[in-house]
């Protein structure tokens, strides 16, 4: 059988593959640059009986696990459904200042305010402290076994908690059952951004932090009007519907994308992350900064009724916080896409030190929105770029584990943060001395990720 002459049946353009090749035959032995680019070629198709056919050969993109979507109706699905999870955990949460002022006058009225900061802050460090289970979890594939479980019991126990009546029914409803179900959900909802997104990581988990912003706005003036028109059992009731709704919202939508990992939970105590020194600083500034960065807005609405404000416009400084919160945490997800991560986020960090120090002093409705807006602005960058630093520290196939580690570090800094603040303020009685501790706290913490980018970094200027 004659062979095929393929000379003018193959349109092979060479310059699609580089532009710097010419359409002349290399004289003598091809370089190793050039054998490289010719390498990206498709091979000649094979028909069944073992003869080469007539194809076009075109340079064709490597497709691999780690092509990302970066965008798409799919990815901007698991986007809105992650949003839809933050609102219902993290904006739920976030609306503990208001059951604080709430359970001070009321419900809890003979229970020191420090030991009722004790529930919201159990609430809040276990969104974190559960993440080094649930991201390893992820990490090999056991996304929805932990997902769904947590989604039903934040549901059942909000709608047990009005009929708590002693302090302990309170902790073990709002503060351990409520915190262990957002905390099922917040390390894998975070690390299931890393699997559709790459170049546009930061702008996602911006999108999805906004999510945490609007439930900040939306549950405490909700909360304080439905306790005003119907009672604090059917309020409850009211955002365990609300609840199914967000969450259910979220359980459709919200999915993974890349396979599991191979392994095992023996491996769960990975300590060879803290071998690098930047994960190991970074780790412990958001420790630090958890024991005072919440400390403003767990005692905003209190300090603000202590000084003469209408408790009816008190109510309201937890929502315009959550307000400028939103804000900052899209303003920030763009930012950091352009200048990195730790470039927002140090100066932001700074500026809600400055405005912790100042929310004591004040004492006026004026100042005191002053202060919420600028201190949620600040604020809410960080939180919403709390994990990209994490994720430029390593490669996607343990990304569940190494968010986890860390936010169970961070974790401990937001159990201890309030109660220490309530005890501080029980024991001066006042706010003053309160706000120079979280203020100096936050500080400590500006200081050590100054260090973390420097170590990722390796010089004073540079994206990062």
């Amino acid at each position: 059988m004659s062979q095929p002459s393929f000379t003018n049946t193959l349109p092979i353009d060479i310059e699609a593959v580089d532009g710097s090749l010419s359409r002349d035959p290399p004289k003598g032995s091809p370089d190793e640059s050039t054998l490289q680019r010719l390498e990206k070629l498709e091979p000649l198709a094979v028909d069944k009986n073992g003869s080469e056919s007539n194809v076009d050969i075109k340079p064709q993109p490597v497709k691999d696990i780690e092509d990302f979507p970066d965008g798409g109706l799919r990815a901007w699905l698991v986007v809105f459904g992650a949003m839809c999870n933050t609102f219902s955990t993290f904006g739920f949460v976030n609306a503990w200042g208001t059951f604080q002022a709430y359970y001070q006058t009321n419900a809890l009225k003979n229970v020191s305010p420090s030991n009722i900061a004790w529930i919201g802050s159990i609430q809040f460090s276990l969104i974190f402290l559960p993440g080094l289970i649930v991201g390893r979890l992820f990490d090999l594939g056991h996304f929805r076994v932990v997902y769904m479980p947590s989604v039903a019991l934040i549901i059942v126990a909000t709608f047990l908690v009005p009929e708590c009546k002693e302090y302990w029914q309170f902790l073990l409803c709002q503060g351990f059952a409520v915190g262990l179900g957002c905390g099922g959900i917040y390390s894998s909802n975070t690390a299931v951004i890393a699997h559709w997104f790459r170049r546009r990581r930061g702008l996602a988990l911006g999108l999805i932090t906004v999510g945490a912003s609007i439930g900040g706005i939306f549950f405490p003036i909700v909360i304080r009007s439905l306790i005003v028109n119907v009672g604090f059992a059917w309020c409850m009731r009211i955002l365990g519907f609300i609840l199914i709704f967000t969450l259910g919202l979220g359980s459709i939508t919200v999915r993974r994308r890349l396979p599991p990992v191979k392994g095992s939970l023996r491996g769960i105590f990975d300590l060879t992350f803290f071998k690098s020194s930047a994960y190991t600083i970074y780790c412990l500034s958001g420790f630090i900064a958890f024991l005072g960065m919440y400390t403003a807005l767990t005692f905003i609405n209190t300090s603000a009724i202590l000084y003469g404000v209408p408790a009816g416009f008190a109510v309201y400084l937890t929502s315009i916080a959550n307000g400028t919160s939103g804000i900052a945490r899209y303003l920030s997800g763009y930012l950091s896409d352009r200048v990195g991560s730790m470039n927002v986020m140090i100066p932001c960090v700074t500026v809600a030190a400055i405005m912790t120090y100042a929310w004591p002093f004040a004492r006026s409705e004026a100042s005191l929105i002053i202060v919420a807006i600028i201190y949620g602005f600040s604020s809410g960058a960080y939180i919403s770029l709390l994990v990209n630093p994490i994720l430029a520290m390593g490669g996607n196939g343990n990304i569940g584990h190494r968010i986890g580690m860390a936010v169970t570090v961070l974790g401990l800094g937001a159990l201890f943060g309030p109660p220490i603040s309530g005890a501080i303020n029980h024991v001066t009685g006042g706010f003053p001395v309160v706000g120079y501790y979280a203020g100096d706290i936050v500080m400590v913490a500006v200081v050590l990720l100054c260090i973390t980018r420097h170590l990722m970094l390796g010089k004073i200027w540079g994206r990062v």
